[in-house]
């Protein structure tokens, strides 16, 4: 994949992937991401297939990034209330 591509990816991920309550949400979401990502790839110039090449599935990769976030936001909850 061009390091364009994998620039791209890892800035709008970083920019549009926030934490989801449930693990609903999350598929819901990932798939929205998912084709929100291609068609910001193709305005860029960045096919899809370049993408896919190195990362696989996007839907995929979004979810799972969400379902870190959402365990990070959970475990940064049980640090709090055990400090208290």
């Amino acid at each position: 994949m061009s390091e364009h591509a994998i620039e791209f990816l890892q800035g709008w991920i970083g920019e549009k992937v926030q934490c989801q309550p449930s693990p609903e949400r999350i598929e819901k979401q990932a798939e929205t991401l998912a084709k929100e990502c291609a068609a910001k790839a193709a305005e860029a110039g960045i096919p899809l297939e370049d993408i896919q090449e190195e990362v696989g599935d996007i839907q995929e990769l979004i979810a799972s990034r969400l379902e870190e976030a959402a365990e990070a936001e959970e475990d940064e909850k049980n640090a709090s209330k055990a400090a208290e």
